[in-house]
């Protein structure tokens, strides 16, 4: 994809892959151009980026290396260069192949972790927009951050925005995009994982921060959302609709 309009989307996985490699992985859309070279026979093999996560990518291509091949694997996307020590877990001939990253230099972590940071917000963004699957609605939370965080977080506050993928909350206490938090239902007392994905604009004296769940889990919120295509047309809200009677 040769733009940066992102969002969360999956491969699918080699049989031959082994468990480890299966693990879920949340994957970003992403566009940058990647050269592969064999680390046994120098072999190339030049494509396109198509989606990445901080664990691996994937990388369209006609000509294929087998799965298992291990590989160095240089993406580029202007003005920034990522290098690492990878292995082939899934091969299509013709189409590309899933890599799985497996040694990185901490000055090219930083360079992936840029991207991430980045395609995490834009897929916040985005899926924040569609109006459908989200809903306007206050409910009491605590965020608290990990244990090294600097400043320490841990504050009781509330949201302005829910969805099945995270929240819009308000919070004093300053962040940074990709700080990982811990937010608690104070109704529920459920807590669950969530990365920093948006700092945003400036409420009194709080920042509006979105947030972005780990894995979806729309049961944290104890509601219903309305279907992803919903409209005032859908067949929903015609069930609940109701013409007054006659006097």
């Amino acid at each position: 994809m040769p733009n940066d309009t992102l969002t969360a989307v999956g491969k699918p996985k080699s049989r031959n892959a082994s468990g480890s490699d299966r693990r879920a992985q949340t994957r970003y859309k992403f566009g940058a151009s990647a050269e592969l070279i064999t680390q046994s026979g120098g072999e190339a093999s030049e494509g396109h980026v198509s989606d990445l996560s901080d664990k691996g990518c994937y990388v369209d291509s006609e000509a294929c290396f087998p799965v298992g091949t291990s590989v160095k694997i240089r993406i580029r996307k202007d003005p920034d260069i990522f290098e690492a020590a990878a292995r082939v877990v899934y091969a299509q001939d013709g189409k590309g192949m899933g890599v799985l990253f497996r040694a990185i230099q901490p000055e090219h972590v930083r360079v992936l972790e840029a991207w991430v940071v980045s395609c995490r917000e834009n897929s916040w963004l985005a899926a924040n927009r569609r109006r459908s699957q989200r809903i306007l609605l206050r409910v009491s939370v605590r965020a608290t951050g990990t244990k090294d965080a600097v400043p320490p977080i841990d504050e009781k506050t509330v949201t302005t925005t829910i969805s099945a993928h995270g929240a819009l909350i308000l919070l004093s206490t300053p962040v940074r995009r990709g700080q990982p938090l811990v937010l608690t239902n104070e109704k529920t007392s459920s807590s669950l994982e969530c990365l920093v994905a948006h700092v945003g604009e400036v409420q009194g004296h709080q920042l509006q921060i979105g947030v972005a769940f780990l894995l979806p889990n729309s049961g944290f919120w104890h509601v219903s959302f309305p279907p992803a295509d919903w409209t005032s047309r859908h067949e929903y809200a015609k069930q609940s609709y109701r013409k007054p009677s006659k006097l």
